[in-house]
């Protein structure tokens, strides 16, 4: 195996050793923000671009692979999110900032730097289109194959307006909108666009082929909410419906768009199946689907799919694409026990990026040189956990007590007995809700581990990925059944020996923040203590904020309806840990940052107010200038010390 590309490390210290420790890694150790966010290989294989950094300063690395070159382009202190080659000759930083847009509102706003391949900073694409500034996301649809390269971007355009009397009660379409999105075609040397499509009031989102053409329209009816799919297949100059889903939620079984095949991907009744934008005619393609949601492995240079990923512990592959498939299992096979997600590769399939991971192993990136046969490290996104002592993690599953059989991940800590451990418990549940834990590096269920403790993260009814039927088992539970699958949890470690369920706190962000302090509130002979980290309190305060931002009568507000179980406002009342602190008896800590746009930190500071009038025991940390997704590596670090120093008072290690 080859060396790190030595300029690399010494730009960023990548590579650099880590001596081993008797005591657990620092805090800061797992706090840090990710040295590598991502990476990606330009068509022809001869560079590879990096964003990371040592520290909140993100950089954006272009190491031209067979010469010891490396321009460094330094983007400040801004949320890194993803890297996209225009051609081989320009690479789009996405970045996330926060920005106030309006009087009283601030906005995270997702924007793509231009850089070119010699490390020159050029633009913001459509940077200067006034109207576009006040789209929220601003996703890359694609990139034309031919020289010159150009993106295609998704902006703004200025609505004709709502027709007709004002005095009318008809719902209209656009009322409240000024704007329409529109696909742009931008040159990445200027960041000047030209309008390639305008939408209507429906259309969410585009599709391109390798020209830039638009192929496909997703809409969503704005009254009706319903989801469409609409097509112009090659060498057609009218749109056609291609697909129908009928409600807001079937957007989701769009899976994408093939170029090759002049066809669109949809995951129905237990197939991913492929449709012909000309004939209509459909064909399954990868394996039956049974209690799984598919995510495809998309090849970026051909426009098309080349795998389907399924899985329960770990991801598992099928390959569409035997070229692709046979490095991966190559890669896997020096990799065992490690998931190894190809990231990227040439346009000759000659390179590849790849990341490397498992629950006990922080990611590692590489470049794959197949005609070489040479691998080669690009760096670590934890470098100070190099050859640390970290906990193990197996797969359970245990029967909730309705009989539904709900799959965890449990890790016990660094030097635990496989079985018996008998150590004190953290209940971990995600986000979301309707998202899951997956077989990766959990900083936070490590940084836990490492202190001592067994983490559960149970996949509770209302997860993703493990069937609809799985998912939509969680509508309307978030106060009760998917409160209990926790306890049978607890009970299934319990059973096993694995922990102490007379030890047994619950630790959650988002969601599972929410989670965490329902089960103080709900079921407080069970918790210790409880900690939220940018945790809901409050489902009708939720409720409102979800309305303001997108609309009472909109899909999404739809959507978090049916989350809730379209409960009336009582249940609402009931469900809510800060119309209920009566009934907790544990510490509470909340965690929250004053910049979070997606759960604002009124939710936990009405929380702590709610707690001290009652007299009940609660510790109040503000993350200043920090977000949702906690991106800074000193507010990070703040949270898993706060977090650390309330267990060790609370939840002893050593009873």
């Amino acid at each position: 195996m080859k060396t790190c590309f030595a300029v690399l490390a010494a730009t960023v210290g990548l590579c650099a050793p880590v001596l081993a420790q008797a005591a657990p890694p620092p805090a800061s150790a797992f706090g840090r923000i990710p040295a590598i966010v991502t990476a990606d290989l330009s068509p022809d294989g001869r560079r590879v671009a990096i964003l990371g950094g040592a520290s909140d300063q993100r950089f954006v690395s272009i190491a031209t692979v067979d010469q010891p070159d490396l321009p460094v382009v330094p983007l400040g202190a801004v949320e890194g999110v993803g890297l996209r080659w225009i051609g081989n000759d320009f690479v789009a930083a996405r970045v996330a900032v926060l920005d106030k847009l309006a009087p009283r509102q601030e906005y995270r706003l997702e924007r793509n730097i231009s850089i070119s391949a010699q490390g020159q900073v050029l633009n913001a694409l459509l940077g200067k289109d006034s109207l576009s500034r006040y789209i929220i996301e601003q996703p890359v649809l694609g990139v034309t194959a031919a020289a010159p390269a150009r993106a295609m971007v998704e902006g703004l355009v200025l609505s004709s307006g709502p027709s007709g009397d004002i005095n009318t009660k008809i719902a209209r379409k656009g009322v409240d909108n000024p704007f329409l999105v529109a696909l742009w075609s931008v040159d990445p040397k200027t960041g000047v666009g030209t309008l390639a499509e305008r939408g209507d009031y429906d259309t969410a989102y585009w599709e391109v082929d390798s020209t830039g053409q638009a192929r496909v329209r997703l809409e969503i009816d704005q009254i009706s909410h319903e989801f469409s799919v609409m097509g112009r297949a090659k060498g057609a100059r009218q749109w056609s419906q291609v697909w129908k889903g009928g409600d807001f939620d079937s957007r989701r079984s769009y899976m994408g768009y093939s170029e090759p095949d002049d066809a669109i991907y949809l995951a129905l009744d237990g197939r991913v199946m492929l449709k012909n934008l000309t004939s209509g005619a459909s064909t399954p393609i990868g394996p039956v689907l049974t209690n799984t949601n598919p995510v495809l492995v998309w090849d970026e240079n051909r426009n098309t799919a080349v795998g389907v990923e399924t899985g329960g512990e770990k991801p598992v592959r099928d390959w569409l694409d035997p070229e692709v498939g046979g490095v991966h299992a190559s890669l896997s096979r020096v990799f065992k026990d490690k998931d190894v997600e190809l990231r990227g590769w040439s346009v000759d399939r000659t390179r590849y990026v790849a990341r490397v991971t498992s629950p006990s192993a922080p990611p590692v990136w590489y470049l794959f040189d197949k005609a070489r046969k040479e691998l080669s490290p690009l760096g670590e996104e934890y470098p100070e956990l190099k050859d640390a002592v970290l906990g193990t993690t197996r797969w359970i599953t245990y029967k909730a007590r309705d009989g539904l059989e709900i799959p965890a991940y449990l890790t016990l800590p660094p030097g635990a007995p496989a079985k018996g451990a008998k150590a004190p418990l953290i209940v971990l549940p995600h986000g979301g809700p309707g998202s899951r834990d997956t077989y990766e590096f959990d900083f936070l269920a490590q940084f836990l581990a490492t202190r001592g403790y067994a983490v559960l993260q149970p996949q509770f009814r209302g997860s993703w990925g493990f069937g609809k039927a799985f998912e939509d088992a969680g509508n309307g539970q978030w106060a009760d059944k998917m409160q209990t699958d926790l306890l049978d949890g607890i009970a299934a470690v319990a059973a096993s020996g694995d922990a102490d369920p007379a030890r047994t706190c619950i630790v959650g962000a988002s969601y599972g923040g929410y989670a965490a302090l329902a089960g103080a509130a709900f079921h407080p002979e069970a918790y210790r203590c409880a900690a939220a980290i940018a945790g809901v309190s409050d489902l009708g305060l939720l409720s409102v904020e979800q309305a303001r931002l997108y609309g009472r009568d909109s899909g999404s507000m739809q959507e978090f309806r049916k989350m809730l179980g379209g409960a009336p406002s009582a249940k609402i009342l009931a469900s809510s840990p800060v119309h209920q602190v009566a009934g907790i008896r544990a510490p509470i800590l909340l965690i929250h940052g004053d910049k979070d746009t997606v759960v604002p930190i009124e939710q936990s500071l009405n929380m702590a107010e709610a707690l001290k009038a009652a007299g009940k025991p609660v510790e109040m940390v503000t993350l200043a200038d920090e977000n949702h997704y906690l991106t800074r590596t000193a507010t990070r670090t703040q949270m898993l010390e706060a977090l650390g120093a309330f267990l060790a008072k609370n939840l002893p290690v050593q009873p």
